[in-house]
């Protein structure tokens, strides 16, 4: 069993930036793959990145890949999402989220664990 929680989000400007954090405990974080997902407004929830248990692998979605950067800090048992360059349609409540499995995986069905969610709006 394992908790996270994201903040970081808020209202940021076209061209700007944001750092998510999500936050572990009640488990053993460095045993869990970590993503981050993002549900648009009335849209569905989407994969946004992937990073390994070791933090040495990463896969992003076409949508931010250049942009976002996900990784992790084991000593503090936080995963990150730096975002750069925030478009209008990269507003959406982002989620992380921790799965045992050991491949890159993008679906949300094979994750187990999921924050509460952190609210990114980008105005133009």
């Amino acid at each position: 069993q394992v908790q996270l929680v994201e903040s970081g989000g808020g209202l940021v400007q076209t061209g700007g930036s944001l750092r998510l954090s999500c936050a572990a405990s009640g488990g053993t974080f460095n045993r869990y793959a970590m993503a981050w997902f993002r549900q648009p407004p009335g849209k569905e929830r989407e994969f946004v990145a992937h990073i390994t248990l070791s933090g040495d692998i990463t896969y992003y979605a076409d949508s931010v890949k250049g942009r976002f950067t996900i990784s992790r800090d084991t000593a503090r048992n936080t995963v990150y999402l730096q975002m750069n360059s925030l478009k209008p349609e990269d507003t959406a409540v982002y989620y992380c989220a921790a799965t045992q499995f050991r491949s890159v995986i993008t679906t949300a069905l094979n994750y187990d664990y999921w924050g509460q969610g952190t609210q990114v709006t980008v105005s133009s």
